[in-house]
């Protein structure tokens, strides 16, 4: 969808002008759009008769550049993606999740220590944002709804600080991680069978 929204946008253009814009607006790291994988999307869009190629043309001893323009099939699809993305909720998957979902394996000192450097990482992210929003590079280069989305990722860190403290807090008082008539259910000793602790936990 990115890529076919670019060349509707600023069509007829190169595949290098592309790659240029989506690294401008980072989009390696929050939409993983990688850079290598531009030029091939490019060819593969346009074998499917998403885009289509205008012309080639070569400069000097530079590499061959192709222009491209999207097809009324690629309009159809970037409309039917962009609306999919606007209307329903898509959660992305989160790897921490999957390692918080194994909790009763670290030990408690740990685990509430990686949370609270977690909550620091997310702050310095969020400093780096209010940051940028109140530059003049953000007022005077970007158009104002990437301010929007910029407030967006900054509430959504906010949210995930305090709840990385609050649950640090719970393990360090000691709260069992099941309701009291589970404790001594079946297989469950396995499942909280604690990790050795790490060396920097030990000093």
């Amino acid at each position: 969808m990115m890529i076919l929204g670019l060349v509707r946008w600023m069509q007829p253009v190169h595949g290098y002008d592309v790659r240029r814009e989506l690294l401008s607006w980072s989009a390696d790291k929050w939409a993983n759009v990688q850079p290598g994988s531009i030029y091939h999307a490019l060819r593969k869009l346009t074998e499917e008769g998403l885009l289509r190629a205008v012309a080639t043309e070569q400069v000097g001893g530079r590499p061959a550049r192709t222009t491209y323009e999207i097809t009324e099939k690629g309009q159809a699809e970037f409309e039917s993606m962009l609306r999919g993305l606007w209307w329903q909720l898509h959660e992305p998957p989160d790897p921490f999740a999957a390692a918080f979902s194994f909790l009763p394996a670290m030990p408690r000192e740990e685990a509430a220590a990686a949370l609270r450097n977690r909550a620091n990482l997310l702050r310095a992210g969020v400093a780096w944002m209010r940051t940028s929003l109140e530059s003049d590079w953000m007022r005077e280069t970007k158009p104002v709804h990437v301010g929007w989305m910029f407030e967006l990722w900054t509430a959504r860190a906010d949210a995930e600080i305090a709840w990385c403290e609050r649950v640090a807090e719970r393990i360090e008082s000691g709260v069992s991680y099941l309701p009291a008539g589970l404790e001594r259910a079946e297989g469950w000793s396995g499942w909280e069978q604690r990790l050795p602790e790490h060396p920097s936990q030990a000093e």
